[in-house]
């Protein structure tokens, strides 16, 4: 095992890892206060944003921008600063530094440079509606955000459909009805789930329900703000589903619900453990 002591560069600054708040800003803690104060630098995912919160706190620590797309080019930069004896407070928008933010390139780097990471407690959205959801909060599986594409989510899903763990999943309001019918579709409309939108904000709330029940609370309310999606463990999951209907008819639900015909056939291949190209040939008559 390595040795922390061998390996730490005494003469180097320090990288402090910074939560901010996810929303009420009373929910920053002294200790983040401070050490914002006394860095000689902040590396914020969007400077505009943290601004913001420096003007409140009346923090004049100057900025640099770290985000996902200079990743790249910063890193080389910071650790050249850090290595110099420069103190680095590193912060993203809102929350923990590299939980569905910018931050874990750059601490891995600090790392093998051996300068130290110093992490501060603080705000975090998906541990925040877990312990108000109901749902059995340990243990639980963070997942984050999904992919995009209605495809790559479905094969996502699939993956998670037999974990026996709460999982939580982030998601934003454009995105969050089609990322609904997807999670219907894969676990099943009667799986218990819980919505937290606007955490420790004036319109906190949380919708709880079976996926079906939630589905048609949005079909008459429009999303706002940014989601926490909880998702309650599969109680049985070495049992398999039941699926209704004989596969063709499968197929053309998946087909109503919004897959293409290629990937309804590779879906209820699977859950039916069927021969896929069989399948094929079987819904086209062929």
């Amino acid at each position: 095992m390595q040795q922390v002591s061998s390996f730490q560069n005494q003469n180097s600054g320090t990288l402090y890892l910074v939560p901010t708040p996810i929303g009420n800003l009373d929910d920053m803690t002294f200790r983040a206060v401070k050490v914002l104060m006394e860095a000689d630098l902040i590396a914020a995912e969007d400077t505009r944003h943290t601004q913001q919160l420096l003007n409140h706190f009346d923090i004049h620590t100057p900025e640099i921008s770290f985000h996902e797309h200079n990743t790249e080019q910063r890193i080389p930069e910071l650790i050249g600063k850090l290595k110099a004896g420069i103190t680095i407070a590193q912060c993203s928008d809102a929350g923990m530094p590299s939980i569905s933010d910018p931050g874990k390139e750059l601490v891995a780097a600090a790392v093998k440079e051996g300068i130290p990471v110093v992490p501060l407690p603080g705000a975090n959205a998906g541990l925040t509606a877990l312990i108000a959801s109901g749902l059995v909060p340990q243990p639980f599986y963070f997942y984050g955000f999904l992919e995009r594409k209605h495809q790559q989510q479905v094969q996502e899903l699939e993956q998670l459909r037999n974990r026996s763990e709460t999982m939580i999943f982030y998601e934003a309001p454009h995105r969050l009805k089609k990322t609904l019918k997807v999670m219907a579709e894969v676990f099943g409309d009667d799986r218990q789930a819980v919505l937290a939108r606007e955490l420790t904000k004036r319109y906190e709330e949380f919708s709880r329900g079976s996926l079906a029940e939630i589905i048609a609370f949005y079909e008459t309310h429009q999303p706002r703000g940014e989601y926490v999606v909880l998702v309650a463990g599969n109680s049985h999951p070495d049992e398999e589903e039941e699926e209704t209907g004989t596969p063709v008819e499968q197929i053309d639900q998946a087909i109503s619900e919004g897959l293409s015909t290629n990937e309804a056939i590779k879906l209820v291949a699977k859950k039916n453990k069927l021969n896929r190209q069989e399948l094929y040939k079987q819904y086209h008559n062929i």
